[in-house]
């Protein structure tokens, strides 16, 4: 009998949360506008200003802080744009379209900042290869989106400037996302109109998405409290253990350096990361090449190269990237999978 489809590719985006759909559904009941000023449409201004408290809350923020947008990218872009800003090769396009790719990386995907870190942008945890940075006291803006929800994060108490989040990275619908602030921060607006978001970002609010993101916001900190990432952990280690044994020329990036706990960048010499992701795709199980920001394109690892891998070791990487749904029976299953195709391809050779 033929097995079930395998999703390992949360970092790409994860399964929208029932608690997420629930809130969603909700809202989609609410007719008000959130400025208008009768009755419906303070409803929905009332669940707007509930949920953009419980995000804060879950970021370690204050509410009048958190600016919603689109997602991720138009954050990156209203924290980042004409302040010429200085960024590592690791961090994601949405970042360094708009920064001096100037700091260096170690081969451990570590970035090397320095002394002052104002003038930088520096990411929480690298989407492609888990591994975590530590961010200093004075950091310009710092990219939280793969942390959120999966490591604890408190804005307030880092110290930084300025972060951001996508709500589809940790279980909420896609199109949604939020700018932080430090307290008495502000950004100029780079989209104008009616003044919404405090003037910051002009837009009738995506209520519907927003409700979705505060549930599964706090559905993220519950897993965090209750050990869910410990437990998917414990499935990566046996993935990793599998895959060395499979293959013992097979790398593990950044294996040596904090990472995020469901996220293995595996590169195979001679084995390009496409015909992976193309054979296990076959096989019944969804895995990347890396980034899923980039129009569908299977390329070479931006982020290998900038720590210093080849560009014919980066083009053999494949991402696998776990969740709390992950079962061991799926990883298991991978596992077999990838060992008989890469038995398959050495008796080719």
């Amino acid at each position: 009998m033929r097995q079930p489809r395998a999703y390992l590719d949360w970092n790409a985006t994860t399964p929208l949360r029932a608690e997420a759909k629930a809130a969603m559904i909700q809202a989609m009941e609410i007719a008000g506008n959130p400025s208008s000023v009768h009755a419906e449409g303070r409803a929905a201004k009332g669940m707007l200003e509930k949920a953009r408290g419980r995000i804060a809350e879950a970021l370690g923020a204050m509410a009048a802080d958190i600016v919603f947008v689109s997602g991720a990218t138009e954050a990156a872009a209203l924290a980042l744009a004409d302040r010429n800003l200085s960024c590592a090769g690791v961090e994601h396009d949405a970042v360094r379209a708009w920064c001096r790719e100037d700091l260096p990386v170690d081969m451990g995907g570590k970035v090397q900042l320095p002394a002052d870190p104002s003038g930088c942008t520096l990411q929480l945890a690298n989407s492609e290869t888990g591994v975590i940075q530590d961010l200093p006291e004075g950091l310009a803006v710092s990219d939280l989106t793969q942390g959120f929800g999966k490591v604890p994060v408190g804005f307030d108490w880092s110290g930084i400037d300025m972060g951001f989040v996508s709500a589809h990275k940790l279980g909420g619908p896609r199109g949604i996302g939020a700018l932080v602030l430090r307290r008495g921060l502000d950004v100029t607006a780079r989209l104008r109109g009616g003044g919404q978001e405090m003037g910051r970002r002009s837009g009738t609010e995506n209520l519907i998405g927003i409700m979705g993101f505060a549930a599964a916001a706090e559905a993220a900190q519950r897993d965090l409290s209750d050990g869910v990432w410990e437990a998917v952990f414990e499935l990566r280690k046996i993935l990793e253990s599998g895959l060395a044994s499979a293959n013992t020329s097979t790398i593990f990036v950044g294996k040596d350096s904090a990472r995020l706990p469901n996220t293995s960048m595996i590169a195979t010499p001679g084995w390009k990361g496409e015909t992976q992701v193309m054979q296990m795709d076959l096989a019944g199980f969804a895995i990347s090449a890396g980034s899923a920001c980039s129009s569908g394109k299977v390329t070479a690892s931006q982020v290998l190269t900038a720590m210093g891998y080849d560009a014919e070791t980066a083009a053999c990487a494949i991402r696998v990237s776990l969740g709390p749904r992950t079962t061991r029976d799926e990883v298991s299953r991978f596992v077999e999978a990838w060992a008989a195709a890469n038995r398959r391809r050495s008796a080719r050779a």
